[in-house]
């Protein structure tokens, strides 16, 4: 399954090879050309008539994750993060180390050897460091090298009879989605211009690259959003739920979402029965927040699959909503073959 194969893939921010690879082997018979640019991100077209609008879709490939910075002399390893992450979810979580997969456990000084004070404040990144049995630092250097990313070692399992647990799912969930639509048998009349972009999580850097050079004259980015649904959060404070649908965004910290564009979502969910939500938090942002002021501006929305636990070691989507998401999608190109842009 695509979506696990993903999921379980290798791609830090700046060290999404592994993901392009498996993405490329995957798009490329369906597509008239699949490359890579030099940011890394992976760019599908499918050409349509000449003069045609080009509609682009975009999902970014990197996940969160950490970086090696420095070797103790007793073999533990030093790291920042990459993309944000609470150092409170680290501590003793599993971790591969570089392409290699190099296994290790996030290490801290345990709670018997901690004075009061310590032990009433959380770990900071400074007070972590990765063990990987190394009897010292030459050994250490033996296996990894300052700048090898590292990515939790969680596998995809399904829950329950609707759930699935995975990492990544922000954004693989959108890269799968992306990578379905390129590959149906329909195919539509209009360029589609696919964008597994790079370096999503360091401020969007691979979507102004490729929607530079692509001049898109509409673009949604396929993502994965904070669900709230859990204990302890108001409802009146909730971003998205579970199980309720792909979630819309009119807004987050980068983006107004073009209205045109919402609407038509809108329009296409209703008409086919497909459930969705709009999406109550305005934080974050996506890959929208490059695209939307590349060239003379680019009219952009976001369509997100609902995920509890958002960068973190572990995080839950429900499959509905994964499977509505794709839906909703085909929907929305279907609407555009049929009446044109919705601008």
């Amino acid at each position: 399954m695509l979506l696990k194969t993903l999921t379980e893939a290798f791609g830090i921010p700046g060290q999404e090879q592994e993901i392009a690879n498996i993405l490329k082997e995957w798009i490329s018979g369906n597509c008239d050309k699949v490359e890579t640019d030099v940011l890394g991100n992976l760019i599908a077209i499918q050409s349509g008539k000449e003069g045609s609008p080009k509609v682009m879709l975009c999902a970014h490939m990197d996940e969160v994750g950490l970086m090696i910075t420095f070797i103790e002399k007793s073999g533990a390893l030093r790291f920042k993060p990459v993309g944000g992450i609470d150092p409170r979810v680290l501590v003793s979580k599993s971790v591969y180390i570089g392409r290699g997969r190099i296994p290790g456990v996030i290490g801290a000084k345990p709670i018997h050897l901690q004075k009061r004070e310590e032990a009433d404040v959380p770990f900071g990144i400074d007070d972590l460091f990765i063990d990987i049995g190394a009897k010292d630092k030459e050994e250490a250097e033996r296996l990894v090298e300052l700048g090898d990313g590292v990515i939790f070692t969680t596998t995809y399992e399904d829950l329950g009879t609707k759930r699935a647990k995975a990492k990544a799912f922000d954004d693989r969930a959108g890269c799968a989605i992306l990578a379905r639509l390129l590959t149906m048998d329909k195919k539509w009349s209009f360029t589609l211009q696919g964008v597994f972009s790079a370096q999503e999580e360091i401020d969007a850097r691979g979507a102004q690259v490729a929607s530079y050079r692509l001049e898109p004259d509409i673009a949604i980015v396929l993502e994965s959003t904070t669900a709230s649904d859990v204990p302890g959060s108001k409802k009146h404070l909730y971003s998205t739920m579970l199980g309720e649908g792909p979630a819309l965004s009119h807004s987050d910290n980068r983006l107004l979402a073009d209205p045109r564009i919402l609407e038509r979502l809108k329009e296409v969910a209703e008409k086919k029965n497909i459930p969705y939500q709009m999406r109550g938090l305005v934080g974050g942002y996506t890959d929208t927040s490059r695209i939307h002021l590349v060239r003379e501006g680019v009219p952009c929305g976001a369509v997100s699959v609902p995920t509890r636990y958002i960068h973190s070691p572990a995080s839950i989507i429900d499959k509905d909503d994964f499977e509505n998401t794709f839906k909703l999608m085909v929907g929305f190109l279907d609407s555009i073959e049929e009446r044109g842009l919705p601008f």
